[in-house]
């Protein structure tokens, strides 16, 4: 169920003045870098002479032969100079992320003249985009080859990943809001009309007896896959197997709506009418959405739906995302802390540790079907989409997984920078204790996204903007 694909439209640059050549040379080269790392792309061959832009009367073509080309950011390499006014308004009239860059100057020929002035043409380009206030992402002018060049381009695909799957969000609510829990309350008008992130109601009652009836006419289907599952997966709590059945018909169910209604994430009240209609905590079902692609947010917060999308849509669908409590200091590491809840998908689990489906660690008179196991090792990006008074921010940065005491539920114990800097942070900002986390490193290109988000500004956790950009060059 993978929806994190992009297109790149590739509209090179070039000048009426210095060597075309030149410019054609490092056009096919770049075509050459696209492919080598499988960049889906659309280029400006069948709308201007050569497929590079010289002159402003070829903007008008340009612009309507990428818009048909549907495609969701656009690359200007500056292959000898840069036409500025066509720059700023081909920008402009796309109205997708912009990224610039150009290839390093070589020396000046024998007799004195110059092949290419492509850091001056830059310079001019980039004025014309500050005059027009759009936005655009830099590459420093290096070589080909250099790591930037090839870092900042991938990196850019991510950032047109995230603002593509941000404008076109559509998050289903199974429920309502967990009436104790303010923390989740949200602006669904402030929402579709700031962002135009859709919030679909679906009926938890009509979702309930489609669950069960799923549970009923599959049921063989499903009591061969729960045997499988106990291969792997000790599952207690259970007299009669007809609850977990009904979770798997609630997972089937919650994929079926997705596929449905085009969802992007849900969000589900997860207790109490789920477990006392099905028999069972919906734990497992909104680990299994998860691991499916679709992230599944307990406790109806829409707003860590919204987190994860976006952290999904960074790592291009390379993992499934989880929506996890800052729950206590790690007890040993001041710059720990515990990363818990009770759904997180078993694909992530730690190889070796036990699985468990069983009953919740707290809360003892409810039905069992709570997860448990201990998440694999390394690097993971957390973030937090969140909002009050109409002022919307995405608070992000990542750290890294260390050992610590066992508990119960899903959780790994994550390391980061500074945690006392990080929780002053998320205190004093309109953040919660559930955070969207994934494996990887991505905040960089959130960062970066945020800047083609009008009203949503960012916050990097721990660090300052200037160490992101860095990583944005460098890490991919």
């Amino acid at each position: 169920m993978a929806r994190g694909t992009v297109k790149l439209g590739f509209c090179p640059i070039g000048k009426l003045v210095f060597s075309h050549e030149d410019a054609m040379r490092y056009k096919a080269i770049l075509e050459g870098k696209l492919r080598e790392w499988q960049i889906d792309y659309a280029d400006i061959d069948g709308a201007v002479e050569d497929g590079i832009v010289r002159s402003a009367d070829q903007v008008g073509r340009v612009v309507e032969h990428l818009k048909a080309q549907n495609i969701d950011g656009v690359f200007m390499p500056h292959c000898n100079f840069g036409t500025e006014d066509a720059v700023g308004l081909i920008g402009r009239d796309l109205g997708v992320p912009v990224l610039l860059w150009g290839p390093r100057d070589g020396p000046p020929l024998a007799d004195g003249t110059r092949l290419r002035d492509t850091l001056c043409g830059l310079l001019a380009s980039s004025k014309v985009l500050h005059k027009l206030d759009v936005p655009f992402t830099y590459i420093e002018n290096c070589e080909v080859e250099d790591t930037k060049f090839e870092a900042g381009l991938k990196n850019f695909v991510r950032v047109m990943s995230v603002v593509k799957g941000f404008h076109k969000m559509r998050i289903g609510q199974i429920g309502q809001r967990i009436d104790f829990f303010w923390t989740t309350i949200c602006n669904e008008s402030e929402l579709l009309q700031r962002f135009g992130i859709e919030i679909e109601p679906l009926d938890i009652a009509e979702v309930i007896g489609a669950a069960k009836s799923r549970a009923q006419n599959e049921r063989a289907r499903y009591r061969d896959e729960l045997e499988q599952l106990r291969k792997t997966v000790a599952i207690e709590g259970f007299d009669d197997p007809a609850p977990m059945l009904n979770i798997l018909g609630l997972r089937d169910e919650m994929l079926a709506l997705a596929d449905e209604h085009e969802l992007s994430a849900l969000a589900v009240k997860t207790f109490m009418s789920l477990p006392d209609e099905l028999g069972a905590l919906a734990d497992f079902a909104l680990s299994q959405v998860s691991e499916a692609g679709i992230p599944a947010a307990c406790e109806c917060d829409v707003h860590g739906a919204i987190s994860c999308v976006m952290l999904r849509r960074a790592s291009l669908d390379a993992e499934p995302t989880i929506l996890a409590d800052f729950t206590v200091r790690h007890p040993e590491d001041d710059n720990a802390v515990l990363l818990w809840h009770c759904d997180f998908p078993l694909a992530l689990r730690r190889e070796g540790e036990p699985a468990r489906i069983g009953t919740h660690w707290i809360l003892h008179d409810i039905p069992s079907g709570s997860c448990h196991w201990l998440l694999r090792e390394g690097d993971i990006t957390v973030a937090r989409f969140d909002g009050d008074g109409g002022e919307y921010r995405l608070a992000a940065g990542s750290g890294v997984t260390v050992g610590g005491p066992p508990t119960q539920n899903t959780y790994v114990w994550m390391k980061v920078n500074d945690w006392p800097r990080w929780e002053r942070q998320l205190m004093e900002g309109p953040y919660i204790h559930h955070t969207g986390g994934i494996y990887g490193r991505y905040a960089p290109a959130l960062m970066e996204a945020c800047k083609y988000i009008p009203g949503l500004t960012f916050e990097p956790l721990g660090t300052e903007p200037a160490a992101l950009r860095e990583e944005f060059f460098t890490t991919f």
